[in-house]
């Protein structure tokens, strides 16, 4: 940073544009929100109607430093998920929510196999999710904010769908579903168990990112881009397993991150998710400084709002004030984003020249 450059404000970060490429639409539903449809579908598991306490309450549940507690915090979400009314109201103030802080382009992912209970179908729950996408748009338009919102379709790792929901992906992927992906616990559930819907994307020339090098290390790293051949890694923080002397002077990188880095492998980082679930000891501590040093393609995003209870503006608040970061590194890693967003080439360009260059042009 510039000596002559004042930090910025929480302000001036919620003005300049975003790019969101690890978003979960059952991680960021608004607290009010989840009290309200709790009462609305008869769901009676919450701790808390009140929906400060109940902020209160994901936050603090999913503070506990481990990946497999953190998950369990999402039962409530996707307990009050289960109709299409419900789904699309989520969809559509997410889409709200992330244009208010400046978001212009962003991929939300979910689960459909999560939201049958009730008698949806898989393309049910797509078709709700993509008609609360599209109002969230609208919306926003209407408050002189300009989003696109595009949904990733999401196969727990855990369990046998995964090659039927990539055939959804691709059944709707001319109806903004942009990708596939993968997430749940990492550990004794390697991306390798789901090699049929990976080479079946593979063959449909579509899209796909993989959680992995979460709370597992380098062989789930590995195998989702060698075997599975991941364009992008939810997360990806463990890479750092692989680089010896890491903020020092002396940087060796092993042969797997040097892989990584070389091929412009995107990472989609989460600094405040990855501290709460014991991947870093804080975000000034967080190896994202390091890779963007050593010019890793890096991504910030916010994995889960509602058990963060953060925004892109808070991740990047953050990064300025804890790890030093400035206008510049911010406007990095969101060219960053959008190069590496799951949309056509000449639509990411014109995302980059149009929108993100003017909006973080000094003032």
């Amino acid at each position: 940073m510039s000596q002559t450059q004042a930090p910025l404000t929480y302000d001036e970060i919620v003005q300049l544009p975003k790019v969101l490429l690890h978003d979960h639409l059952d991680g960021g539903v608004r607290p009010s929100t989840v009290a309200q449809l709790a009462d609305e579908t008869g769901y009676d598991g919450l701790p808390t109607s009140d929906p400060q306490q109940l902020a209160q309450w994901f936050r603090e549940n999913a503070d506990s430093g481990s990946l497999v507690r953190y998950l369990e915090t999402f039962a409530h979400t996707v307990g009050v998920m289960q109709t299409a009314d419900a789904l699309r109201r989520v969809a559509r103030e997410a889409v709200e929510d992330l244009a208010a802080d400046g978001v212009v382009y962003a991929e939300i992912r979910y689960a459909p196999e999560q939201h049958l209970e009730q008698g949806l179908s898989l393309d049910d729950v797509v078709e709700a999710v993509n008609a609360g996408l599209r109002e969230g748009e609208s919306l926003a338009a209407e408050q002189g904010r300009t989003i696109r919102a595009r949904a990733l379709l999401t196969a727990m790792r855990h369990a046998a769908k995964s090659t039927e929901i990539a055939e959804l992906a691709v059944r709707y992927r001319d109806e903004e579903v942009a990708g596939f992906d993968i997430a749940g616990a990492e550990a004794g559930n390697p991306p390798t168990r789901h090699l049929d819907a990976f080479e079946y994307l593979r063959r449909e020339d579509a899209h796909f990112t993989i959680h992995a090098g979460e709370a597992f290390g380098l062989p789930s790293i590995w195998e989702a881009i060698q075997w599975c051949g991941a364009e992008r890694l939810g997360h990806g923080i463990r890479i750092v397993d692989d680089i010896e002397g890491l903020g020092t002077s002396r940087v060796q990188l092993g042969r797997l991150a040097s892989y990584v880095r070389d091929r412009r492998i995107p990472l989609e980082l989460c600094p405040s998710s990855n501290v709460q679930t014991g991947a870093a000891t804080s975000v000034a501590a967080h190896p994202i400084t390091q890779l963007r040093d050593l010019r890793f393609r890096i991504t910030v995003n916010t994995d889960n709002r509602l058990m963060s209870d953060t925004s892109m503006s808070r991740e990047m608040w953050l990064l300025v004030q804890d790890a030093g970061w400035d206008r510049e590194d911010l406007r990095w890693v969101t060219i960053n984003a959008m190069k590496s967003a799951f949309l056509p080439f000449d639509e990411r360009l014109a995302i980059i020249e149009e929108q993100i260059k003017p909006g973080y042009e000094a003032r």
